[in-house]
């Protein structure tokens, strides 16, 4: 029986057209990308090249590479699969690419752990858009909330960003929930041997709702104020400050601390 050509050349042309459609797909997805960031140039800068388009299409480049890669290389092991003979290597590269896929996705533990974050804190909303909060020693009202950030603004000029990662694994304090009307509690550092009846005393002109020595060490006592319970369950800011600066003060007039030390 006479040989066709198909019988011939069938596995050339199957992986020629394999490696057609991978060139296809793999424009078509450039294409389409590159598409995409323009419109994401345009809407942020308004059709000006900005630092923000900037930083866009710089992300969008390297995604367009690594996308337009894994499609030729899926394309190419394919192509490779219609020679009966090379079938195993191409399943090997296939594999290669399994294994590859998992370190990618090993190595950008990180950056998925952000976004997974973001949308654990827009279920369970330990914090909201308005709250006064304190993250990684950093306290200040949370002005925005993204995905991967929590962006906050500290009242002096700054606006720390913190990774949502941190906000679900630290210990967070939210300062706008739970009882409103609990006092705000400051903390004043006198000398060991200092008289604790005139500390007590002397705070007790701040007319404080409780005073508590919380510490002693050979370094000094720490003392626990706690001012009066806060009317209608408002919450006025800075009045640990200001409570910390009036116990201080008052802790200097009664001798307890001598003028050039702080509480």
């Amino acid at each position: 029986m006479e040989e066709t050509f198909w019988d011939a050349n069938g596995e050339w042309v199957s992986a020629l057209i394999t490696l057609v459609v991978a060139f296809v797909v793999a424009f078509a997805v450039d294409r389409f990308v590159i598409g995409r960031a323009g419109a994401v140039a345009s809407r942020v800068g308004g059709g000006e090249v900005t630092a923000v388009s900037r930083a866009t299409k710089t992300r969008l480049r390297l995604i367009r590479r690594l996308v337009f890669v894994t499609i030729l290389v899926i394309g190419f092991a394919l192509a490779l699969s219609q020679f009966g003979k090379l079938n195993k290597l191409a399943t090997g590269i296939l594999a290669s690419s399994a294994v590859v896929g998992l370190v990618l996705g090993l190595a950008a533990r990180q950056v998925l752990a952000n976004p997974l974050a973001g949308i654990l804190l827009a279920v369970t909303q330990p914090i909201r858009i308005g709250d006064t909060v304190t993250i990684a020693e950093e306290t200040g009202r949370v002005d925005d909330l993204t995905l991967s950030h929590t962006f906050i603004d500290t009242g002096d000029g700054r606006l720390v960003i913190v990774p949502n990662e941190t906000v679900v694994t630290s210990v967070v304090v939210n300062r706008s929930t739970g009882d409103l009307t609990a006092p705000a509690m400051a903390s004043v550092w006198v000398p060991p041997a200092a008289d604790l009846a005139r500390a007590r005393e002397a705070l007790a002109r701040l007319e404080p709702s409780q005073v508590d020595v919380a510490e002693i060490t050979p370094d000094g006592i720490r003392i626990e104020v706690h001012g009066p319970r806060r009317p209608g369950g408002t919450q006025a800011g800075g009045e640990e400050s200001a409570l910390r600066e009036r116990a201080q003060r008052a802790l200097r007039e009664a001798g307890v601390l001598d003028p050039g030390e702080s509480a």
